[in-house]
């Protein structure tokens, strides 16, 4: 397929929370400490040292898998969209932080910033759509980012989504975390485990291809499908799990 132009960034209103500066200067360190921080007290650590570095063997296991034109949701700084630029591949990155965005591009990737509800170019062109690092958590709730994901692939399309390396299944408000206290404004986040993936998948017409686990990370290929109003919700675990 013709891969889906580009056009110049428009203006976007990004998350204030991950506009926040702990965020920005982890991505430009490459380092943490850095948290979201639950109401309750608890923390869950986000992995900014893998982010920032190059791609692993969990990483090629899902690049191994794209095909077509690719779009990252919730790119961060960029090593996928950058590795598949360096192999001629066809890839945007979304990203709501502009630190994010600025990351991609000088790693030689293309990125807008942009949040996955806004229009994007190419709707309903894309091949392969990505959601890793915990990025199904994004808008906080698992059903409406999958359609909402529905909605931009091509017919054919797929998308390969990263699972949570616990059993979980939880809808909450987080702040971020330097290790010093919360900062920000608070906003939705969902933590979902595998089954609990293919459970909200299967709920919102996905089929799922395969799934497969590599180095402790978990990783499913959907189809979009027609969806299973009746499926079963399912029994959401503890929110206290631990990461």
């Amino acid at each position: 397929m013709t891969a889906p132009t580009t056009p110049r960034p428009r203006s976007a209103a990004p998350s204030p929370a991950w506009c926040a500066d702990p965020y920005a200067l982890a991505l430009r360190t490459g380092r943490g400490p850095l948290f979201l921080h639950r109401t309750d007290g608890w923390l869950l650590p986000l992995d900014v040292h893998r982010w920032c570095a190059g791609t692993d063997a969990a990483d090629e296991s899902v690049l191994a898998r794209c095909r077509g034109a690719v779009l990252d949701i919730g790119c961060g700084p960029g090593r996928l969209v950058a590795a598949l630029a360096e192999r001629g591949g066809r890839a945007l990155g979304i990203d709501v932080t502009p630190a994010a965005v600025t990351q991609t591009v000088r790693r030689g990737g293309t990125a807008l910033c942009r949040s996955v509800f806004d229009p994007l170019p190419g709707e309903r062109r894309w091949d392969t759509a990505l959601l890793m690092d915990g990025n199904i958590g994004i808008g906080g709730d698992p059903t409406a980012l999958l359609e909402r994901i529905a909605g931009l692939l091509a017919p054919g399309g797929r998308l390969l989504a990263e699972a949570a390396p616990v059993e979980v299944d939880e809808r909450c408000e987080v702040r971020l975390d330097d290790g010093r206290g919360p900062l920000g404004t608070p906003f939705p986040w969902a933590r979902v485990g595998r089954r609990a993936l293919l459970r909200h998948a299967g709920a919102t017409g996905w089929r799922t291809a395969r799934s497969w686990t590599v180095a402790g990370r978990h990783f499913a290929e959907l189809v979009p499908g027609t969806p299973r109003r009746d499926a079963p919700a399912g029994t959401p675990s503890s929110p206290g799990a631990a990461p």
